[in-house]
């Protein structure tokens, strides 16, 4: 095993980053008063990547008029065709990013969003209500996510994913056009959800690092939700994050290309990540299961001690937020160093 340690020069190459991103390193890699991060933090209403993607909200409190999909996307035209990629821009995208940047909910409660975006918003799959979800696995996951870090009501969420869970453990966003099977990125994209949901409902200050970054809700958690989680946990356990568990091979190529922004895809570092946090959450060792996937992490440093950027996801964007392909990565450099702090500091001690 070699150090998790970053070096004094990869640290300061962080730092010299948008707020977004600066708050985290001064937190959870240099362990800065809270102060400092804090103050950090607070800028990034007013600064850079935060400050840009708020501008773009529309007086009806949405982000490109739509839902899930921008207003008047062509389900039909090239952007809806295979390889074009999924649009980022639209609310849900938007929210997804503001809330995992850490931004604080208080500045779009003051813009009344959650009303707005519930009057005029409703999901591009059967008209249904913003806040009531629908039927799609990962959807659900984020308007959970995205509900309590705002103080929505999304207490159904909750128990939708209870209702909804496969046999094998996990979910799949497909199982309304007849899929049976469990996908790792809905089930981890669930999981993300359900873990905002259950710091919000355990009395905990915020400190692990979930996507929520310390948002609150009003809801009360359940011993039926928890128990959805354990069971879809396990079902990434069991497959080591990145393993079929019927034949022992790897799940795809695509589980070890690292990509930042994550979006709804699915990689080692962004279920890592989802392990690290809810390992801190609860206060819980980490599950020697995760040891493959964590050295998968480990072993994508370069000799100057950054991760590259594997690839863009493909779709339309307001801005882009990192490198091109083949570049290193400040997002992904923090996302690794983290889980590898983490993990060696839990399984191994310092190093």
């Amino acid at each position: 095993m070699t150090s998790s340690r970053v070096s004094d020069d990869v640290l300061t190459w962080l730092l010299d980053s948008d707020p977004a991103l600066r708050w985290q390193v001064e937190r959870d890699l240099l362990r800065a008063p809270d102060d400092v991060w804090r103050a950090t933090r607070a800028r990034i209403a007013t600064e850079g990547l935060g400050a840009r993607l708020l501008a773009v909200q529309d007086e009806a409190g949405t982000w490109a008029g739509g839902a899930f999909f921008p207003a008047g996307f062509d389900f039909t035209g090239p952007e809806a065709q295979p390889g074009a990629g999924q649009p980022w821009t639209a609310t849900t995208w938007s929210l997804n990013t503001l809330r995992e940047w850490g931004l604080d909910p208080e500045v779009l409660r003051e813009r009344d969003t959650v009303r707005l975006i519930g009057v005029n918003t409703r999901w591009e799959y059967d008209d249904l209500p913003y806040w009531d979800g629908e039927v799609d696995a990962c959807i659900n996951g984020f308007t959970l996510a995205n509900g309590v870090w705002l103080g929505a009501d999304v207490r159904g969420l909750a128990d939708w994913f209870v209702a909804h869970q496969m046999d094998e453990g996990g979910w799949n966003c497909e199982w309304v056009e007849g899929s049976t099977r469990a996908s790792v990125r809905s089930t981890l994209n669930s999981l993300k959800g359900l873990l905002v949901y259950e710091e919000a409902t355990s009395g905990t200050s915020g400190t692990s690092g979930t996507e929520g970054a310390g948002g609150t809700g009003s809801t009360a958690g359940s011993d039926a939700v928890r128990q959805a989680q354990a069971r879809a946990e396990e079902y990434l356990l069991e497959r080591h994050l990145v393993r079929r568990l019927t034949t022992g091979e790897p799940v795809a190529d695509w589980v070890f290309r690292l990509a930042y922004p994550f979006r709804s895809f699915y990689d080692v570092l962004s279920a890592t990540d989802y392990f690290r946090a809810a390992s801190l959450l609860r206060d819980t060792p980490p599950d020697a299961r995760l040891a493959e996937a964590v050295e998968a992490v480990r072993a994508q440093r370069q000799p100057d001690g950054t991760w590259l950027q594997a690839r863009r996801h493909p779709g339309r964007v307001w801005f882009e937020v990192d490198v091109d392909a083949g570049q290193p990565s400040k997002w992904l450099t923090f996302h690794a160093a983290r889980v590898l702090g983490w993990w060696d500091d839990s399984v191994h001690g310092s190093c």
